[in-house]
């Protein structure tokens, strides 16, 4: 009976490939220039296959490209982008990855503030001047 209900199962599907993307498709996906995908990949962030002079991204290059623009909306350098997003790629033990992350998050974190800071002491100068140039004008118009 074993024999006859082999004969019966229907035949497994062949694995289907997996997806792939073009330049134009992840471009508009994620709202980027072709150009913008292409520096990337110049900067080993991306690495396509090529079918002659098209370029045929992966799943992984699509994760890359989401995770290096995640870290550009961060602040962070391409450079920084690269190292992480090869840590993410990595067999390696993960606690160490995220004390690497934790800490460029922290140096990036401290640069925020004290840009912020500075913003805010500029502002504060500003808003200063434009009170004392109102005081000024309205002594001038006033009789």
């Amino acid at each position: 009976m074993p024999a006859a209900a082999a004969l019966t199962r229907p035949p497994r599907a062949a694995p289907s490939p997996a997806p792939t993307f073009t330049i134009g498709e992840l471009a508009r996906e994620f709202g980027v220039t072709t150009r913008a995908i292409r520096f990337y990949e110049d900067c080993g962030l991306l690495e396509p296959h090529r079918a002659g002079r098209h370029r045929i991204y992966s799943v992984r290059d699509r994760t890359r490209l989401k995770l290096t623009l995640r870290g550009k909306r961060l602040g962070l350098k391409l450079a920084e982008v690269k190292e992480l997003v090869d840590m993410y790629e990595s067999r390696r033990d993960t606690g160490p990855q995220l004390r690497r992350y934790l800490g460029v998050l922290a140096r990036h974190r401290a640069q925020l503030e004290q840009r912020l800071g500075d913003l805010q002491t500029t502002l504060d100068e500003l808003l200063a001047q434009e009170a004392a140039a109102q005081r000024l004008l309205k002594a001038r118009t006033s009789p």
